[in-house]
């Protein structure tokens, strides 16, 4: 039965080689198939055209690749393509590939649904069904990176975890792509591309930090006013923001890296001077920069984009301290693709 055979991807390239001893062949062998998986990203074992066919006909009875497969891709007016991606048990992540005019960025999924319940992401209605594989997501991004040389001319630059899920939640995974992505026997991107966001899972930043990770870290603030981000981001009653300001002091203190605190404001909960003090107070506890992120409403709800004045009091009141602000605006609303809209309507 196909469901008793492993997926090859879990093996090192090691276990590889010792596979091809133990079935009486070169060890050398191993490294070719991992090339074929990880560097050619081969999608079946018949790609595998310099292996002979007795030896591909052993791999198929030994193992599957468990490859994605991009079900629809809709591509919106501004650039920005959505990848609905199918995994192997038939669940179904979605995935991002964001143009500007110097560089194209991968907006990938860490799980399916989300483990967690902001209020105001279409991601969180639906209910996590598990954590991706770490083959599962270097996939989204090897796709993403062949739609960016297909439609842009050149390769992938940069990864933003941002998608689908709270990667902090599905760590070891997430650390096993990652570490694929950037090495050169993979996808060969420095990590200084990629973008790791949480919504403030305090303890595993400090993981982060002792692992000595080499991407960039954002958090995903939204209020620095203990109650309103409780109530806009109910789990963060355990995640409360002395202990994110701790992790985030000892992340830095480690690292020597920049914190990017990603900041949605509405109308009505935190467009006043309250909120906005809270933000500039919080900003001075780590070197940081503030992308101010236009809202994509989700339903008619209470969550609405606040008026242009209460961004520019924020952006005003930031550069006063010396904090650098960007507003980041959204791109691929037209097809859902925009931030806190990934919810798999397809």
């Amino acid at each position: 039965m196909q469901t008793e055979k492993k997926d090859i991807r879990a093996l090192t390239k090691e276990q590889l080689r010792d596979f091809f001893t133990a079935n009486g062949d070169k060890a050398f062998r191993g490294n070719q198939v991992y090339e074929w998986l990880w560097q050619k990203r081969a999608h079946s074992f018949e790609d595998m055209t310099n292996v002979s066919k007795e030896t591909r006909a052993m791999l198929e009875a030994n193992f599957v690749i468990n490859h994605i497969k991009v079900d629809t891709m809709q591509r919106s007016s501004d650039g920005t393509v959505k990848n609905a991606v199918r995994l192997h048990d038939d669940l179904i992540v979605e995935s991002v590939l964001i143009p500007t005019e110097k560089r194209t960025t991968a907006c990938v999924s860490s799980q399916v649904g989300c483990s967690l319940d902001c209020n105001f992401c279409a991601t969180a209605t639906l209910k996590r069904m598990r954590n991706l594989n770490p083959d599962e997501i270097y996939d989204q991004v090897a796709a993403i990176d062949n739609e960016s040389r297909l439609y842009h001319g050149h390769p992938l630059s940069n990864i933003v975890f941002m998608g689908m899920g709270e990667p902090l939640m599905n760590y070891p995974n997430v650390m096993k792509a990652i570490e694929k992505i950037t090495s050169p026997e993979g996808l060969g991107m420095s990590p200084k591309r990629i973008t790791v966001s949480t919504s403030g899972i305090s303890k595993m930043i400090k993981k982060m930090a002792d692992d000595e990770v080499k991407f960039k870290l954002a958090v995903s603030l939204h209020s620095a006013v203990e109650e309103i981000r409780n109530e806009i981001m109910p789990f963060t009653k355990n995640f409360p923001l002395t202990d994110l300001r701790e992790a985030l002091e000892y992340w830095y203190k480690k690292t020597k890296s920049k914190v990017t605190y990603e900041y949605v404001v509405w109308r009505g909960i935190n467009d006043d001077k309250r909120s906005i003090d809270a933000l500039v107070k919080f900003c001075k506890y780590v070197p940081c920069k503030v992308n101010l992120i236009e809202y994509n409403p989700i339903d008619d709800g209470m969550f609405q984009q606040a008026s242009e004045q209460a961004v520019q009091n924020y952006i005003t009141a930031l550069e006063h301290h010396n904090i650098i602000v960007k507003v980041r605006r959204s791109r691929g609303k037209d097809i859902d693709a925009a931030c806190g809209q990934l919810a798999n309507k397809s």
